[in-house]
């Protein structure tokens, strides 16, 4: 009777234990799910932020070119001031030397006119002093019987000799006056001739000097108008510059704000990545079989094949092509090929427009042939991730398979980070670290090689930008979780 229960009992315990396997698996997957829905609400809300952030930039470095181009402007508008300004000034030296020209003229005609002046007051005094000598000599002439008297003078004479020289002297002493009053009339006519000339001269002196004067005064006008404006320019300019130190220094502040958005994006997907990987190992997916795809989704599938391993070998390319598929027939990924490959922040390649542009080229047949295999169910593995070695020792992935320049490998597991060395005593020489540099963010670490080098678009994710193995294969893809092909 005993041996007949031991069975049943065995039965009943291994079903009560499969039924608490069962219930505690289902609370486990339902706690997974909700920690994931929390992390994916997480990344959406910084990729909120994210986009936030770079319309910011954009419309801060939209102002920032405008102002550039005001600069640009005000600075043109400066030199062309400036070289009006230097203009003028040069006429004005010029309208100087010969203001001071004709001063110095009119200085010359006015010691001219002084001079002359001069010799009209003495031609005058002689006149005055003449005329009086003359009138004397007349009222003595008249006292003495005026022309008899002379007549009288001549009859006295004693000898022929003595009238003939007194009537020689008295012809010369008549001569004389003559002669001297015409002399002086002469002079007195020359002097006002003199004196018209030199009148008329500083008349067209001053004409002169007027018109240089005015020319003067308009030019410095113009100059002080101009030397205004060159002034509100050169405040305008020092403002202008200004707001672009104001815009750099907000831009700086956005782009550190940036990066710390991309790292906590980075984080928040590898964070989700294992998340899933959890939640996987308690329900193995099958992820196989074929895909019933539109001509436009095996365009899309073969233009990312290509965009990602258009350098690595045909199984390489299979193996990019497995995990889009594997992601399409998995749960926790979109389930339609275009959705996966244009699922946000999971390939680079597609963020940076090479899908696109292959999709428009037309991908190569190789990578046609590929996609066309993967979409007919062939696969090379379970493969859910693919990042290059580099990241995936970064990230500490415990078992990966690599394939080319690719890691691959199905679950985000990763290994305990190995404790950190003591830090050198301060006495301690410093040596170069040969270590790699800690991954900076996926935008800034993303180098995309040329289309002809052979190597495939570096793609970003949280481990999946930048750092291909050796520097010549593709930088991973891994998703959120590591690259592209990750969660």
């Amino acid at each position: 009777m005993k041996s007949k229960f031991v069975p049943i009992i065995l039965i009943l315990v291994l079903f009560i234990n499969q039924f608490s396997f069962v219930s505690h698996a289902s609370e486990s997957l339902s706690e997974l799910y909700e920690r994931e829905a929390e992390t994916q609400q997480a990344i959406s809300n910084l990729e909120k932020q994210t986009k936030e952030t770079k319309d910011a930039i954009s419309a801060l470095q939209g102002q920032k070119e405008q102002t550039q181009a005001s600069v640009n402007n005000l600075e043109n508008q400066k030199g062309s001031l400036q070289s009006t300004i230097n203009g003028y000034s040069s006429k004005l030296t010029t309208l100087d030397e010969e203001i001071s020209d004709a001063e110095d003229a009119m200085a010359e005609v006015s010691a001219e006119i002084v001079k002359l002046n001069n010799e009209l007051f003495e031609a005058q005094q002689q006149e005055k002093d003449r005329y009086e000598a003359l009138k004397k000599r007349l009222k003595n002439t008249y006292e003495s019987g005026g022309t008899g008297g002379l007549v009288r003078v001549l009859l006295e004479s004693k000898s022929l000799g003595e009238l003939l020289t007194k009537s020689e002297y008295l012809n010369a002493i008549v001569r004389y006056d003559r002669q001297k009053i015409a002399e002086f009339k002469d002079l007195q006519a020359d002097i006002e001739a003199k004196k018209k000339v030199v009148e008329e001269r500083e008349a067209e002196l001053d004409a002169y000097q007027d018109q240089l004067d005015e020319k003067h005064d308009e030019l410095e006008g113009l100059t002080n108008q101009v030397m205004g404006q060159l002034s509100a320019t050169n405040s305008s300019l020092k403002n202008e510059k200004n707001k672009l130190a104001d815009y750099d220094s907000q831009l700086a502040s956005l782009d550190e704000k940036m990066k710390a958005l991309e790292s906590q994006v980075a984080a928040a997907q590898a964070k989700l990545a294992q998340q899933i990987a959890e939640r996987l190992a308690l329900m193995k997916e099958d992820l196989g079989g074929s895909y019933n795809a539109s001509d436009t989704e095996l365009i899309w599938l073969a233009a990312t094949i290509q965009a990602e391993a258009d350098g690595e070998s045909y199984t390489g390319k299979l193996g990019v092509g497995t995990v889009i598929m594997n992601r399409v027939k998995s749960s926790a990924f979109p389930n339609t090929v275009i959705g996966v490959i244009t699922q946000n922040m999971q390939f680079a390649s597609y963020r940076s427009g090479k899908v696109e542009l292959f999709v428009e080229r037309g991908p190569n047949s190789t990578c046609v042939r590929a996609a066309q295999e993967v979409l007919g169910g062939a696969r090379i593995g379970d493969y859910l991730f693919f990042m290059t070695k580099y990241w995936a020792d970064y990230y500490r992935i415990t078992s990966y398979t690599m394939i080319g320049n690719h890691a691959f490998f199905y679950r985000w597991e990763t290994y305990a980070a190995p404790e950190p060395e003591p830090e050198p005593s301060e006495d301690a020489q410093p040596q170069e670290s040969s270590s790699p540099e800690e991954p900076q963010s996926s935008e800034e670490q993303q180098e995309e090689p040329s289309e002809d080098s052979g190597d495939s678009e570096n793609l970003d994710g949280n481990g999946g930008d930048d750092g291909g193995d050796n520097g010549d294969g593709d930088n991973g893809d891994g998703g959120d979780g590591g690259g592209d092909g990750g969660e």
